[in-house]
């Protein structure tokens, strides 16, 4: 019975879930649709919108600081160095049904230095196509059990986002021993994933 989660709200992923190892982090979002369209001069003159490109990334931190470029898995570094956090590849419009990205991450072998991953989705070119998160809805997050694809719990962004241009959807931590996520949900402006970064040298 997979857990609906509020913003803030933080639950144990090792309690009820007897021997996990393997998560699925499922991340989808959709386009709101704009009405009217640019029409015949909007296609006459190339200025039809573009699709909005959001990717996902994976922040590992130690001790809480990000300290290493390799330890950020997006679709330029699909795979940590460690092999336990690997990203599914790029989605370029999030169009359809389900996850729109998925990244894989191995609990059981996450090297004992890493205390937090922090996953967070911008929109590629986001100030230059003047583009935001206003623009999506039906962005969720849900973490799947790999072993029987159970989902454990999902969090939906209903906040209204307008002007925010990257999200920190939320954390999947260590905490005494355990593995927990915590649903964050906070926009921010910055304009691609590296000052995402910085935000937790």
């Amino acid at each position: 019975m997979s857990i609906s989660l509020q913003k803030g709200q933080k639950v144990s992923l090792s309690k009820d879930n007897a021997g996990l190892a393997k998560i699925v982090v499922g991340l989808g979002w959709d386009e709101v649709q704009q009405s009217g369209g640019g029409g015949l001069l909007g296609a006459l003159f190339g200025s039809a919108p573009q699709a909005i490109d959001c990717d996902a990334s994976a922040i590992m931190l130690k001790n809480g600081k990000f300290v290493d470029n390799t330890d950020l898995v997006y679709f330029g570094n699909l795979k940590h160095k460690s092999g336990t956090v690997n990203h599914m590849g790029d989605n370029l419009t999030g169009a359809g049904d389900g996850d729109d990205e998925q990244i894989v991450i191995d609990l059981s072998r996450v090297p004992a230095e890493y205390d937090k991953i922090v996953i967070v989705v911008n929109i590629y070119q986001a100030v230059q196509r003047r583009q935001h998160f206003g623009m999506i809805q039906n962005a969720f997050i849900r973490l799947v059990d790999d072993r029987n694809n159970n989902e454990m719990c999902k969090y939906n962004l209903t906040e209204n986002y307008s002007g925010m241009t990257a999200m920190i959807f939320g954390e999947v931590y260590r905490h005494n021993g355990e593995w927990k996520f915590n649903a964050i949900g906070n926009g921010t402006t910055d304009p691609g994933i590296g000052e995402l970064c910085r935000r937790y040298v």
